[in-house]
C-alpha cells in the first residue's frame, strides 16, 4: 500500500517491517558485481533522493554502458540489503539514496525532494508506549516528516513579495 502525503512529494515505500537483523546473515550477502558496484558509487556520489531512471542517465552520461533493467536490479537487491533507502514521489515514482546503517528518520523538502536524515529518540519512546498499549512488543516503524526546507521557504516569500 502506497500512502500519499496531502501537498506532494514523496512517500515512504511499501516496507515488510521485517528487520534485516532478522535475516541470516548470509542471505543478506550478494555477490559484488562491476554493475552493482558502479550503481553503488553513482548513489554515493549525491544526498538526494534519484529515480532509476535518472541514475541510468547519469551513468550512461559518465560512459558506463549499464542497462536500465540492470539498475533496476541492483537497486531492488539494495534496497532488500538495506543498503538504500527508497520513498515514493506523489506521483508513484520510486527514487533511492544510500542511507546510513542505523535506524534512522527523515525530513523531506515537499518542494525539492531535499531529505536530511534524523534521529529521534522521542520517536522511538512514542513508539514503544504505543506498541505497549495496545499490547504490541518489538516495535517497528519508520518516520518520514514532509515539510518545505529553509531554502524553499525563503525562495517562496521572495516569490510572494515579488507578486505583491
Amino acid at each position: 500500500m502506497i500512502v500519499l502525503a496531502r501537498g506532494g512529494g514523496p512517500v515512504p515505500a511499501r516496507r515488510t517491517g521485517r528487520s534485516v537483523v532478522d535475516v541470516p546473515q548470509q542471505q543478506r550477502v550478494r555477490r559484488s558485481s562491476r554493475q552493482r558496484d558502479a550503481v553503488q558509487a553513482s548513489l554515493a556520489g549525491t544526498d538526494a533522493f534519484v529515480s532509476a531512471q535518472d541514475l541510468y542517465a547519469s551513468m550512461r552520461e559518465q560512459g558506463n554502458p549499464i542497462g536500465l533493467a540492470t539498475v533496476y536490479r541492483a537497486l531492488q537487491g539494495m534496497v532488500e540489503d538495506a543498503e538504500v533507502d527508497v520513498l515514493r514521489t506523489d506521483d508513484g515514482e520510486a527514487v533511492y539514496r544510500r542511507c546510513s546503517p542505523s535506524h534512522h528518520h527523515h525530513l523531506v523538502c515537499r518542494r525539492c525532494g531535499r531529505t536530511v536524515e534524523v534521529e529521534g529518540p522521542d520517536v522511538e519512546a512514542w513508539a514503544s508506549s504505543v506498541a505497549a498499549a495496545h499490547g504490541f512488543s518489538d516495535p517497528d516503524h519508520v518516520v518520514e516528516v514532509f515539510g518545505t526546507c529553509a531554502e524553499c521557504h525563503a525562495a517562496q516569500d521572495a516569490e510572494a513579495a515579488r507578486r505583491s
